[in-house]
């Protein structure tokens, strides 16, 4: 199977575009990482880019695009609405497929040694690959932002970074560290009134009492209130229920949304049950979507009878894994179809989060075993091709 870790790494600049470019080739000429999105935004000064790949190319690609930051963006000159700490300033990895959150981890590790070591650049690592409980989350790291930390640093214990320099510079510090997939949500208001967003955001978010992996915060953002958001799981705490919940504490203001903004990707599930949730649409499947039947061919991009009948020919492939394979796929779409035939029914009710979640497990499994499939057999024609002998070359010399 094909390894794919996914890397979201923030940049303090959403407002110069030669700056931001030249941090985006820095990053899309490496082999093996793909630049899939890039989202800046003037009022937050703050630029978001999404990059896809291979391990090693991600690592190398983030590697590049905070070298490149390092050297053009100073954050004595930096004002913008969103907190930061450095010129990259978070740079988490995503583990996709194949890989594991400790095979993230050993990536942030080398990364962050790597950045201490040959940029000087001190490095603090977040999330799943905290090294202590104090800065297992981002917003503890980045208290008091760039200029409470470089007042600090050198002088206060906990803000010894773990990897580089224990001194302050122009381009700050970077926050390295391994998550799951986050969505990153922001919600305009008609009102310039900037402390009602940040009230509605209190009542949105985890830490005060409202959603739970929901973080938010209030700004005002081209002369509009925002109620910015980061789900961090969107089976449990579902996209279109915060809209809603945010819709009524706005009109407790005389307040209404007026549009909506996704940062980055969101995961086509959350919006396949948005769908659903709005159309009222409970008994629908997601085989029912057009575009899914594109996404999943059947085995061998062939017919399921074509499969059956190139098992039964002589030919050794497709044999025993893909078969093994097959029926793995289908366990997992029979599992899939009773978790969909409990969600969203009131008398599964108190089993709903459990249902979701091994619905979303079942998902990745049937596309890694259909994945398997061809995998299986092009790897045992490759060793049949491998270990028939070399054909001799016949000469008409005497």
């Amino acid at each position: 199977m094909q390894q794919i870790v996914e890397c979201v790494p923030n940049f303090s600049d959403g407002r110069n575009p030669e700056v931001i470019n030249a941090i985006v080739t820095a990053m899309a000429g490496v082999s093996g990482a793909n630049v899939i999105n890039v989202s800046s935004d003037v009022d937050h000064n703050r630029t978001v880019v999404t990059i896809v790949g291979s391990p090693a190319g991600v690592e190398e690609a983030a590697f590049q695009g905070i070298a490149t930051a390092k050297k053009l963006i100073n954050l004595d000159e930096h004002e913008g609405e969103h907190p930061r700490m450095g010129a990259t300033d978070v740079c988490p990895f995503i583990p996709v497929q194949g890989v594991t959150s400790a095979d993230c981890k050993a990536i942030a590790y080398r990364l962050g040694e790597r950045v201490g070591r040959d940029l000087q650049m001190a490095v603090y690592y977040y999330g799943l690959a905290a090294k202590s409980p104090s800065r297992k989350a981002l917003p503890d790291i980045r208290k008091g932002q760039y200029e409470g930390w470089k007042a600090e640093i050198g002088h206060k214990a906990s803000r010894k970074p773990d990897e580089g320099p224990e001194k302050a510079a122009t381009w700050g510090a970077t926050v390295i560290g391994v998550r799951q997939f986050m969505a990153a949500y922001n919600i305009y208001l008609n009102t310039e009134r900037v402390e009602v967003a940040s009230a509605i955001a209190k009542a949105m978010r985890d830490s005060s009492g409202g959603f739970r992996y929901v973080q938010a915060k209030g700004f005002l953002v081209e002369g509009q209130a925002q109620v910015s958001m980061n789900f961090h799981n969107l089976q449990r705490s579902p996209i279109h229920r915060v809209q809603e919940a945010v819709r009524r504490e706005a009109a407790r203001y005389g307040c209404t949304i007026t549009h909506s903004e996704l940062i980055g990707l969101i995961g086509q599930q959350a919006l396949h049950d948005a769908a659903k949730w709005y159309l009222q649409i409970d008994e629908m499947q997601d085989d029912q979507v057009l575009e899914y039947h594109l996404q999943n061919p059947s085995p061998s991009e062939g017919s399921l009878s074509d499969f059956v009948e190139a098992t039964a020919s002589s030919a050794p492939t497709p044999g025993g894994g893909s078969i093994a394979a097959l029926a793995g796929a289908l366990a997992a779409a029979l599992a899939q179809m009773v978790s969909n035939l409990t969600v969203g029914r009131r008398k599964y009710k108190s089993v709903q989060d459990e249902a979701a979640t091994i619905r979303e497990r079942a998902k990745q499994l049937q596309a890694e075993l259909m994945a398997a499939i061809s995998e299986d057999a092009a790897a045992f024609d490759a060793m049949l091709e491998a270990l028939a002998p070399a054909n001799e070359e016949v000469s008409d010399d005497d």
